[in-house]
């Protein structure tokens, strides 16, 4: 079967492996305390400039935004989240079990707009309701889309001037920052949220995020949380030698250049076969609307999810991409719906 479900099938980049085995029989002290974990915040602060901000490594996503959001948020406070976040959708109701309510912001496209937040703020009317404190966004969202960079100076304004923390999921940030039409650096990241995460583990890390947090009162006592929520790995070497490598020679943003390459050539060829699409995306996340015979045809040779119901006869499905997809397995996905095209004599 070849893999178009998931960015993270592969172990890891094979430079990643290379340093962790390097640096296999060396002994460090723990918890992030060493000296890999320190080099490889220089490595990232160098594309920060940012000397205030502080930077933690924790093992997966769901960790990373369940220890942050929760550290943030008083008992009576609330996140804001589009519909499609993966906060509201794919984490087994981990933000609800620290008591924290999630307000679902109806999105089409995973972005939320400066006007809905203002609406949804707008909904709170003091002592009676959960309080919004914390909006939380993806880049790229979990359809593939992305903020721009006045799209998301203008959410962080208004967070800021109504006294909210803006938290950025980077699960796939390597993708959003080698988009065609992306204009962010890290350092703006860095400038306009409160915090936001480095993924690794959908980047060609074994595993692994890089949390930056930016706002200095939610810094303090952070590795508390981290340790009370199981987030503190003790051989935190392990995550700091894997950010050191991705940081390395650009390595992080060639992956996702990569990624984003192979999902690029999909999507051309499924233009040109006349397919549409739920959402146009330049990162390494596809939807394009098949007929449902034709995904149960392909199910046989490969594997990709099924996103979600679009008529009777035809469903949304998620093609993506990474740094290990090849050419040829793009050509074999297209050449497989051609000869079902022609065979079921499809238009």
């Amino acid at each position: 079967m070849i893999n178009f479900q998931i960015d993270y099938a592969d172990g890891a980049h094979p430079d990643i492996l290379a340093a962790l085995m390097k640096a296999n029989q060396i002994q460090t002290e723990g918890y992030q305390t060493d000296e890999y974990c320190q080099l490889a915040k220089q490595s990232i602060q160098k594309h920060l400039n940012a000397l205030e901000s502080e930077i933690y490594f924790l093992v997966g996503g769901t960790q990373t935004n369940l220890t942050f959001i929760s550290h943030a948020l008083r008992p009576y406070q609330a996140v804001l989240s589009a519909s499609t976040g993966h906060v509201a959708t794919t984490e087994t109701g981990a933000i609800e079990a620290t008591g924290h309510k999630i307000i679902e912001i109806i999105s089409q496209d995973g972005k939320i707009s400066l006007k809905q937040l203002e609406q949804t703020y707008n909904n709170y009317d003091g002592f009676h309701k959960v309080e919004p404190k914390l909006l939380y966004v993806s880049n790229p969202t979990e359809l593939g889309t992305l903020y721009s960079k006045k799209e998301l100076e203008a959410l962080f304004n208004f967070c800021h001037q109504h006294e909210m923390y803006l938290y950025l999921d980077g699960a796939r940030l390597g993708s959003a920052l080698a988009a065609s039409s992306n204009t962010m650096k890290l350092s703006d990241y860095a400038k306009l949220t409160d915090a936001f995460y480095i993924g690794g583990t959908k980047n060609g890390a074994l595993f692994g995020e890089a949390l930056v947090i930016n706002h200095p009162s939610l810094q303090h006592q952070f590795y508390l949380s981290m340790k009370q929520k199981g987030a503190l790995l003790a051989k935190g070497r392990s995550l700091g030698i894997q950010f050191i490598e991705l940081f390395r020679q650009n390595l992080y943003f060639t992956i996702g250049q990569e990624a984003n390459e192979m999902a690029q050539l999909l999507k051309e060829g499924l233009k040109t076969l006349n397919f549409s699409f739920l959402v146009e995306t330049e990162t390494n996340q596809l939807f394009p609307i098949l007929p449902n015979s034709l995904i149960d045809y392909l199910h046989q040779r490969f594997n990709f999810l099924i996103w979600q119901a679009y008529d009777d006869t035809h469903s949304v499905v998620r093609f993506i991409t990474s740094y290990v997809t090849t050419k040829q397995d793009v050509y074999e996905l297209l050449s497989a719906i051609i000869q079902f095209k022609e065979k079921n004599a499809l238009h």
